[in-house]
């Protein structure tokens, strides 16, 4: 089965997460094919930026848990976003969970409609959104990341956009990402490439200087007794044995 689908527009390469059966979770498979299909954008030179969407109504629930992704390979699909000389703009149209904040993140334009809603969920499993702080850090307004990361609470796609997390709340996704493709269409490859090159390149010198520290660290945290049972509660649709 194919977990990404794939299409072209006039220079825009649009790949879906398609595994609506588990929301677009993050499993091996999953994120193994969104690594080939984004070299397949940067080694084509007829692709002029690439827009990551999703088939049903989550973008990305987070880890698979029950096939999750090496966190290594997670990463390096992270820092694949960031570095790609093309410019990724995510499409989000429904719910982003956990470690999907992170791949949303590692968009360079994010154009959520009205009806998305996004949770950093990591701390109600006994976890902590470790490697994924690579990409969301740089991106949220701090007061902002102290409270989401700490209460796991729901937000909607104008909370999103006020706290830096996505570039445009539209009530019309097609309305607001229409300007942002327009304007992509315009601009040269290589313009593109330099321009991108600049905004992202402390982004990338934190993936070189932090992303083993925190591979280890979300390892560790995974491997916990608290994880185990947060994550089996979470599966078993109970509150986990802290919960008062």
């Amino acid at each position: 089965m194919t977990l990404i689908a794939t299409s072209r527009d006039r220079g825009i390469a649009t790949l879906t997460l398609d595994s609506p059966a588990n929301r677009n979770a993050l499993s091996a498979a999953l994120v193994g094919e969104l690594r080939e299909a984004l070299a397949g954008c940067a080694a084509d030179d007829t692709v002029r930026a690439v827009v990551l969407t999703h088939t049903g109504s989550t973008f990305c629930a987070g880890a698979d848990l029950t096939a999750p992704p090496d966190p290594e390979a997670f990463v390096g699909l992270m820092r694949e976003i960031v570095a790609l000389p093309k410019p990724v703009v995510a499409r989000v149209t429904g719910h982003v969970r956990a470690g999907g904040l992170g791949l949303l993140a590692a968009c360079d334009i994010a154009v959520a409609g009205e009806g998305s809603s996004f949770a950093l969920t990591e701390s109600r499993l006994g976890l902590a959104p470790a490697v994924i702080s690579l990409t969301l850090l740089p991106r949220l307004d701090r007061t902002a990341a102290n409270r989401y990361y700490l209460t796991g609470e729901r937000f909607d796609a104008a909370e999103a956009a006020r706290i830096g997390l996505v570039t445009v709340a539209a009530e019309d996704v097609e309305e607001g990402l229409a300007p942002v493709l327009d304007g992509l269409r315009r601009a040269s490859p290589q313009g593109l490439a330099a321009s991108k090159e600049l905004v992202t390149a402390t982004v990338l010198r934190s993936f070189d200087q932090y992303a083993e520290d925190l591979i280890a660290r979300s390892a560790k945290l995974f491997a916990s007794d608290e994880a185990r049972e947060g994550m089996t509660a979470f599966l078993e649709r109970r509150d986990p044995a802290w919960v008062r």
